[in-house]
């Protein structure tokens, strides 16, 4: 799996539809999308699920008012429950060799990439996921990749392996970092009656994966139940950005505070320390008296800009300057997230990379 700061074909996202995710906000909603994509589309192609022709003619409008460029927008009529693409979208790999079935969809030779289509059940807690669990293989076909859906037998029985991909984050070269609550809490329980060796088996022979580097927990208001892109975060080969939270009252302290302990004791695949930058966290968002998982963590990495939360607070600026200091090849682009939030998600969570051949 490469790292996300590698080269990329194109950002893949779904479209804003299900009201129930941002009750009381939804109309500023495809307004957040514009913007990302508005950004997107100056470095990459971007690929945009919608429902329907109703749904297309409506995104389009939006973004031709926000002044999107359409060039290298594709529009895909392939409906989904929800628009976190992050999370059940197919996960691309590099290959040694060409294994795909055919021609790319521009007609040139097939591109050394594979799919991984990962098991998706509404983050074990939402009934309403089966759409979203079609759309990596509708993408591995699209893209005419070969494609692979890990299973493991237990006891005596084959079981899919479900795997969100805001829960894992990865180097590009065999280390990958995940939370302890995510994947192996019985709460929200992804896979009953797989531990941490047999998930460990698991990704090192489907994600290339050498060195798991397991943290413990994630930040409250998450409903994922500690997905690691609000927590910590690659980006270099070796350094790792890691939510701090100054403020000893707040409930993310002492989780937080536990995580960095943990990550500065830790050596990536090939035995290095790992670097560690603090990265500071906003004050809480709460809104309708729910905490929300706000956390500038949760920035998505494209070619040549980052695009990072912002949610009105003192600390933006100094989280932009450090993503800045930590990207100097890239512009460092602030989107603000207080309505997107709402929905229990930001950037990273919608967005799902398709790396370059």
């Amino acid at each position: 799996m490469p790292a996300e700061w590698e080269p990329h074909e194109a950002t893949w996202i779904a479209w804003p539809h299900n009201r129930s995710d941002w009750p009381g906000k939804f109309a500023a909603i495809p307004w957040v999308y514009a913007e990302i994509v508005r950004h997107l589309a100056r470095v990459e192609g971007v690929h945009i699920l919608v429902n329907d022709a109703a749904a297309e003619k409506q995104a389009r409008g939006v973004l031709s008012k926000s002044n999107v460029a359409a060039d290298g927008i594709v529009f895909h009529l392939w409906p989904t429950n929800r628009g976190w693409t992050r999370d059940y979208g197919a996960i691309l790999l590099k290959t040694a060799g060409a294994h795909n079935s055919g021609n790319s969809r521009r007609g040139q030779a097939a591109a050394p990439l594979a799919a991984v289509n990962w098991g998706f059940n509404g983050w074990a807690k939402y009934p309403d996921w089966e759409k979203d669990d079609g759309i990596a293989s509708r993408t591995a076909k699209y893209l005419r990749l070969r494609e692979w859906k890990p299973f493991i037998n237990i006891q005596g029985k084959p079981q899919r392996v479900v795997l969100e991909g805001g829960s894992i984050d990865v180097n590009g070269k065999g280390a990958m970092l995940a939370t302890e609550e995510c994947l192996l809490s019985a709460v929200q329980g992804r896979n009953p009656g797989i531990g941490r060796a047999e998930l460990e088996d698991i990704f090192r022979e489907y994600l290339g994966v050498t060195k798991v580097l397991w943290l413990e927990k994630g930040i409250a208001g998450d409903d994922t139940h500690g997905h690691i892109d609000d927590v910590a975060r690659f980006v270099s080969e070796n350094t790792v950005v890691a939510a701090v939270e100054k403020n000893a009252s707040d409930p993310n302290h002492k989780p937080l505070r536990d995580n960095l302990a943990r990550l500065r004791s830790m050596s990536d695949q090939d035995g290095r320390r790992l670097q560690t930058v603090e990265l500071p966290m906003p004050a809480p968002v709460v809104f309708k008296g729910q905490r929300l998982p706000a956390s500038y963590a949760n920035f998505y990495i494209a070619n040549r800009l980052v695009l990072a939360p912002t949610f009105n607070d003192a600390n933006d600026r100094a989280a932009l300057n450090m993503l800045a200091e930590l990207f100097p090849d890239r512009d460092v682009i602030g989107i603000y997230c207080g309505d997107l939030i709402w929905g229990l998600g930001a950037i990273h969570c919608m967005t799902q990379q398709e790396p370059a051949p």
